[in-house]
């Protein structure tokens, strides 16, 4: 059976969400929204397979066109393989090339570095936490947080807001998205256009708010005298009690404020979970010191895998 590969949308959410449990992932992309958040930025595509009970997503990246691993059992994975692999080959005309493999899917298959050249890719490579660690900020390592933090609560008692979000929220997020937009602009200048890639979850994030209700998604602001000053978006890995964290924004003029929605998210929709991913730092040094900064217990390594 051929495969065919048509556009992701959210009235598939809940189907496409039922390949994503099989196996264990530590990655980002071991939930839909990993995907769906970047659809249009990376021309995602995604085809089921009956034979090989597995789902598969082909994609657009540094000028070339990619295979993520296949969504399914462990089982699977090598038949499921190979069926991506032929279809490069039949259907495409080239070797099978794979982007963001993650590092269980690697280890499953062991494939051959004859056949295959792997490489580790830093820069996408996510952070990982402990979920209690920052709910509590508790411990010296984390000590300039809380204090960032506390400082937070001093300043703006009784001027602060959290809300949970929907999609009646999209003109408030939408609008402090924008203001948000134009001051990384203005920091970023300057910087190569590879850096600037951020702009793509910027397109991902007003799809989901227009439609979240069809979307397994939570969404939180931090409200300062009634205005949005603070905005964050997850999922949840329920395979590994993993809580997401795809986008985090806030004003960086008020101090305290990302460490205190870092803080609630997790609180109010995240209470069950024991890690937490928080993505990449795309190779800007900046976002790394900030990752680094929280005390990661690993990174989710991921690798682009070329066919020799």
């Amino acid at each position: 059976m051929e495969l065919k590969f048509d556009k992701i949308t959210a009235k598939i959410t809940e189907k496409l969400t039922a390949y994503y449990c099989l196996r264990d992932n530590n990655t980002c992309d071991s939930v839909f929204m990993g995907e769906y958040l970047w659809k249009d930025y990376f021309e995602i595509r995604y085809a089921i397979s009956e034979e090989t009970h597995a789902l598969h997503y082909i994609m657009k990246a540094d000028g070339r066109i990619y295979a993520a691993v296949p969504y399914c059992a462990p089982e699977n994975l090598a038949a499921a393989w190979e069926e991506i692999r032929e279809y490069f080959h039949k259907n495409l005309g080239r070797k099978l090339a794979v982007y963001l493999a993650d590092e269980t899917s690697l280890d499953l298959m062991n494939l051959s570095e004859e056949q295959y050249e792997i490489t580790e890719l830093r820069d996408a490579e996510d952070y990982l936490y402990n979920a209690q660690a920052l709910k509590t900020l508790s411990g010296k390592k984390l000590h300039k947080k809380k204090n960032h933090l506390n400082a937070f609560l001093k300043e703006q008692e009784g001027h602060y807001q959290y809300r949970s979000l929907c999609c009646s929220d999209a003109s408030e997020v939408w609008e402090f998205l924008k203001q948000w937009k134009v001051q990384k602009d203005e920091h970023y200048a300057g910087l190569p256009e590879e850096e600037k890639e951020l702009d793509g979850e910027i397109l991902g994030v007003h799809d989901v708010l227009t439609s979240c209700s069809l979307l397994d998604v939570r969404m939180a602001g931090i409200y300062i005298d009634g205005k949005l000053e603070a905005f964050t978006l997850g999922s949840y890995n329920e395979r590994l009690c993993m809580a997401v964290i795809h986008i985090e924004k806030a004003n960086p003029q008020i101090r305290g404020l990302y460490q205190f929605i870092n803080q609630q998210f997790l609180l109010h929709e995240y209470k069950d979970a024991v890690l937490v991913n928080r993505e990449d730092d795309v190779g800007i040094e900046e976002l790394r010191q900030a990752k680094m900064s929280y005390n990661p217990i690993g990174l989710a390594k991921k690798y682009r895998i070329l066919e020799r």
